[in-house]
């Protein structure tokens, strides 16, 4: 069995849209951090909006990041290979890489690479363990078309999503339509339209749509309802919220319903738990984990649903949700550093990744022609 990580990496930001809200998320993991006697050594690592990281210091506020690297900010580099990780290199024209050691990385950055699979799959070449999906979980809870077809295949129900392109006929389904990034977060860049012309119109109006998009029929009946999943020690599941919209008439929970407060999703207007039916929560918790086992998710996620009441369809699964959702842990109540302490035992004990060339014996290669044979 491994040993706890004691020295560890928060790692937060990235050339994400939802980069601030991986800052609050980073910086009260840090605080959160604390409690644990276990973790001796606790190195905050700043990835920036272009894309390089450094290490910052552990007592800096959000507002020390809105230009970027703050003062005093170290460069440090993600190297890969069987010696890979964060190095510094110091020296002058010809500097040494120092490698930093660590037991385990604490992943907080919310969207883009940070949570496409992207970074898990540099952290896997690099040779260190860390906290949250997987490469191939991360990819997937971020594919919205990818994630809503698995779980229509786990026999899960499902508004009906297709994909958006320049070209083809309009959905089966009649609009109004919601049109969301295919890659992308819950919250950012999604519209409500009332037709398949004007859905086609924002593929070159929206830059959020420009890697994919995909179209669901717009029910404003339906109001979301979502649960956190934590993976370790065992499966267990949080309160189930109903996330409200700060202001009035607008049509979908959007980005500033969710994070504009001041502390992420800790901040968010919500009814928590929420006022819904024992039937209709024990159908929200038993999709949960049917969502977590197909999926196959790893560390703490949550799972966002819509319903009317009666009807409920899993919408998406946010992989890495901001705050990691440890406000939605309140039946019992979680402490912040336990969750954090779970997330780091899971990051040394059910690795991400197993790399392995099992079977890559010399065989093929000892009996294979010239290259330029195969090539005639």
């Amino acid at each position: 069995m491994s040993a706890f990580p004691s020295r560890v990496a928060v790692l937060f930001g990235g050339p994400s849209p939802e980069h601030d809200v991986s800052v609050l998320t980073g910086l009260q993991a840090v605080r959160g951090l604390a409690p644990l006697a276990s973790v001796r050594e606790v190195r905050p690592i700043y990835w920036s909006r272009s894309g390089d990281f450094f290490e910052v210091a552990a007592a800096l506020e959000a507002s020390a990041f809105v230009d970027g690297p703050p003062e005093g900010a170290g460069r440090v580099e993600l190297v890969l290979g069987p010696s890979g990780g964060f190095v510094v290199r110091r020296g002058g024209m010809r500097p040494r890489a120092e490698r930093l050691e660590l037991d385990a990385v604490l992943v907080c950055c919310h969207g883009g690479p940070g949570e496409d699979g992207s970074l898990q799959g540099a952290l896997d070449l690099a040779g260190l363990a860390y906290s949250g999906p997987t490469a191939a979980g991360a990819a997937l809870g971020m594919d919205k078309l990818a994630f809503g077809a698995l779980a229509r295949v786990a026999g899960l129900a499902c508004l009906d999503r297709v994909a958006l392109g320049e070209s083809g006929p309009p959905p089966a389904f009649a609009g109004p339509y919601i049109v969301k990034p295919r890659f992308g977060g819950s919250s950012i860049g999604i519209d409500v339209v009332a037709d398949h012309a004007t859905a086609r119109a924002r593929l070159a109006a929206n830059v959020h749509l420009r890697r994919g998009a995909v179209v669901e029929p717009y029910r404003p009946e339906l109001t979301d309802l979502q649960v956190a999943v934590r993976t370790w020690p065992s499966v267990e599941l949080s309160a189930i919220e109903r996330p409200l919209r700060a202001g009035s008439g607008g049509e979908i929970l959007g980005y500033r319903d969710k994070y504009v407060g001041g502390d992420g999703m800790a901040s968010a207007p919500r009814e928590l738990p929420a006022r819904i039916s024992d039937k209709l929560a024990d159908q929200i918790r038993s999709a949960a984990r049917e969502v977590a086992a197909t999926a196959g998710l790893r560390g703490v996620a949550r799972v966002d649903f819509l319903s009317d009441g009666d009807e409920l369809y899993v919408n998406e699964v946010n992989t890495i949700p901001g705050s990691l959702s440890r406000h939605l842990f309140v039946e019992p109540p979680l402490a912040f550093a336990e969750l954090l302490s779970g997330l780091l035992a899971e990051a040394v004990e059910r690795p991400a990744a197993h790399l392995s060339s099992a079977g890559a014996d010399g065989l093929v290669l000892r009996g294979a022609e010239s290259i330029a044979a195969k090539l005639a």
